[in-house]
Order: C-alpha cells, then structure tokens, then sequence
C-alpha cells in the first residue's frame, strides 16, 4: 500500500524500528502458511481496505489507544516487572522507546501490506519478547523474557478497540466492520509473535 511506503519515510528516527531493515530477522514461515493464517482469522482484501480508509484515525489515536493498554500494565506488578531494571526500578528510557514501537505498530496494522518485510518483523516482534533478543535493540538489562502466557493473555486488552472510533466513526456498520477488521489483524499478528516461542516443528 502506498500509506505503508509512506509510513516508512517517516520512522526512520523511531529508535529500534527495524520495518524493512537488513536488522531485522528474517522470518521462517512461508508465503502459503501465511495465506492459511490470514484464511483462518477470515482476513479479507476488504479488511486491509477498510483499516486503510481509516488510517488518519488510527494515527490519531494510536497513541491513546496505546497509553489506555499500557495503563492495565502498569497496574499489574506482574506485568510491569518486564520493564524495570536489576535495581527493581521502572526503566523509564526503555518504556519510552517501547512505547513508541508500540504507537508505530498500531498504525502499521492499519496501513501495512502482508509482505515479507512485513512478516520479517513480525518474526522480530516476536523474538524481542523472548531472550534471543529482549533488551539487545534497546541496551537494556530489564528481565530477558516476557512469558508467552501474558503475551497472549493481553490479546483481550488490545481486541476491543471500538470505544476509540466511536465518536468519530457514525455509522454502526462502519464502526462494526473496522473492529472486526482490527480484531482479525490483532490475532494473526500475535500468532506471528508466537513462532519464536515454540519448539521446532510445533508452531
């Protein structure tokens, strides 16, 4: 999509955004085992259109959205604990450049092609919670692991996004679809992200 090429003019400072870089991993699954995933949430050309349209809305309120998430983090010692340092200390160098990771990936979801630079990062989304590569991008020293339970406990944070459009989406089939559309996104990502965590052969 053009939105995608353009997004990418524009994240070159995002410190640790490796979207299309020779930095990024190189993900192992195969175009067809892609189209099978995108089969098995229903993700449809229509879905990809239809977040597209949307996109001034998603970069208006990505970082709202994301701050609203990252709230239920920091309210839960379990999972705030992934982002503090060997003293017990927020690491707050390292929620910043997270944080604005997370921003950017809201509206690559809404503006991103499925191609294989798209997939590559997906796979190095997913190693980033994992030791092979937690705390490399960033020089940190936060614990090398965030568990596969959160991470995909957390999808029922990240799914209903409806109170964000509300206002400014007035149609109810609109707003419907959009997310749904979000929903389905969501879930082929994170089963994506998932591939780093499982022995060889069982993902």
């Amino acid at each position: 999509m053009k939105e995608g090429m353009a997004d990418s003019m524009t994240t070159r400072d995002l410190a640790g955004y490796d979207f299309g870089k020779a930095a990024s991993a190189v993900s192992p699954v195969s175009d067809d085992a892609l189209r099978q995933l995108e089969q098995t949430v229903e993700w449809t050309e229509a879905d990809a259109a239809l977040l597209n349209k949307h996109l001034p809305l998603f970069r208006e309120r990505a970082e709202s959205m994301v701050e609203s998430w990252r709230a239920v983090i920091s309210a839960q010692p379990h999972l705030a604990e992934w982002f503090r340092g060997p003293d017990g200390a927020p690491d707050d160098d390292y929620k910043a450049r997270v944080k604005a990771r997370f921003v950017q990936w809201v509206i690559d979801v809404a503006s991103r092609s499925h191609d294989r630079d798209w997939l590559n990062y997906q796979e190095e989304i997913g190693l980033r919670h994992t030791p092979a590569k937690k705390n490399a991008t960033d020089h940190k020293h936060t614990p090398p692991l965030v568990p596969f339970r959160y991470l995909l406990a957390f999808v029922a944070i990240v799914l209903p996004v409806r109170k964000f459009f509300a206002a400014a989406i007035h149609s109810p089939d609109e707003l419907d679809g959009v997310e749904m559309a979000w929903r389905k996104a969501a879930c082929l990502h994170i089963a994506l992200w998932a591939r780093p965590y499982t022995i060889e052969g069982l993902w």
